[in-house]
């Protein structure tokens, strides 16, 4: 039987799986229930495990047969801080969280993929760790495990590594799409505090109104995006949060703000850092007042290597078929802290379209479909046993 077959044939339990764990999401590093389901998933198989210390992180190492490369997995499984109004039976039961983005899909799919070599570790050339990872959401639980060693947790440093991403919308159902180079943006923040002196509503000009100018740097900051960046090496810059004041005649003392950055290079990422802040400051001192403007590092780029990235792509084709595959003609402006990995690791970062298009990933309406669990698992467990064949 084919790895196709033998995953058909573990369709029923993956969709057990991920249903129990998206009726019952957790949010951020620590993700006790979601780690003890992994765990109870996992057991009878030839895994070495472990646990993380400082996150709920579950990592497993399959010993092939034979010498070959260390090939690493990964699968995130955190959720989001969302109130699911998708009517599902499975729907998630935790009042304020969501399994919006579709890790329990990346979860379920690694899963499946430990059990398809597992049983045919005699055909294994090479070491396989299984990341499962905490907090791609906010924390860089990728940042934490690589800490506490994931990397090298088959006693060696993984030669590569590869990760699947599910999308409700953007590529087409069932589809699997990767591109070589950057893929998805850096995603850093930008936090702004402007610092007036609060009076009352009736008499602005006693006092030193933070509001406007911080509006206005608001606005400026779309402006200083499209008249100071090369639209061929794009700026995303997204006020998402804005803090002012107690009460509507109380002139308050300060308003801040803060967006996310989104960049494709590090020229646009240096560029912007320092416009954003030189024109905060500047707009404030202009009216009168101060302005604290500080630019928060977060995810880096997400670049995928071309050899792996290639390989990924005719692996996938031959498993599945060629209209199984399409190249990604751009990058993303989302995060992702896979990114972590690939900066220490080649390897390849692939979407699946794994919804009807009609909503995005981070939507409290957002369903990703079970039929696409079955041929993620297979892909995953494809790259791992072909990596280690001779070229």
């Amino acid at each position: 039987m084919s790895v196709i077959d033998d995953a058909s044939a573990l369709r029923d339990d993956l969709v057990r799986l991920r249903r129990a764990l998206h009726a019952e999401p957790e949010i951020g590093l620590g993700l006790p229930r979601t780690q003890e389901k992994v765990l109870a998933a996992l057991d009878g198989l030839p895994l070495e495990l472990s646990l993380g210390q400082g996150l709920t992180s579950v990592t497993g190492v399959l010993r092939g047969a034979r010498p070959g490369p260390v090939v690493l997995l990964r699968g995130d499984m955190d959720a989001l801080p969302i109130q699911e109004r998708t009517g599902l039976e499975h729907a998630s039961r935790i009042d304020g969280a969501m399994h919006a983005c579709g890790h329990d899909l990346h979860t379920t799919m690694l899963v499946g993929a430990a059990h398809l070599l597992a049983g045919r570790r005699d055909e294994l050339s090479g070491d396989v760790v299984f990341m499962f990872q905490p907090d791609e959401e906010g924390c860089d639980g990728a940042a934490a495990m690589i800490t506490e060693g994931v990397l090298d947790a088959a006693g060696r440093r993984a030669d590569a590594a590869y990760a699947l991403h599910v999308f409700a919308s953007g590529v087409p159902h069932g589809v699997f799409s990767a591109r070589p180079g950057t893929t998805m943006a850096a995603s850093d923040g930008l936090r702004i505090t402007v610092r007036g002196a609060g009076g009352h509503g009736s008499r602005p000009h006693r006092a030193k109104d933070p509001v406007p100018v911080a509006c206005e740097i608001v606005l400026a900051l779309q402006t200083l995006v499209t008249r100071q960046s090369d639209i061929f090496d794009p700026v995303v810059l997204t006020v998402g949060s804005f803090h002012a004041g107690t009460l509507r005649n109380i002139i308050p003392e300060t308003a801040e703000f803060d967006a996310t950055v989104r960049t494709f290079s590090p020229e646009a990422k240096a560029r912007v850092r320092q416009a954003a802040i030189t024109l905060a400051r500047s707009i404030a001192e202009a009216h009168g007042l101060t302005a604290d403007a500080e630019y928060l590092d977060g995810y880096p780029m997400t670049v995928n290597d071309p050899g792996e990235t290639a390989f990924a792509a005719e692996t996938i084709t031959d498993v599945l078929g060629e209209e199984r595959f399409e190249p990604l003609e751009n990058p993303l402006p989302g995060g992702e802290d896979f990114s972590r990995v690939l900066r220490e690791v080649p390897g390849t970062f692939v979407l699946l379209g794994a919804g009807d298009g009609r909503t995005d990933n981070h939507s409290p309406l957002a369903v990703f479909d079970d039929a696409v669990l079955t041929d993620g698992a297979a892909v995953l467990a494809e790259l791992a046993l072909r990596r280690g064949q001779p070229a």
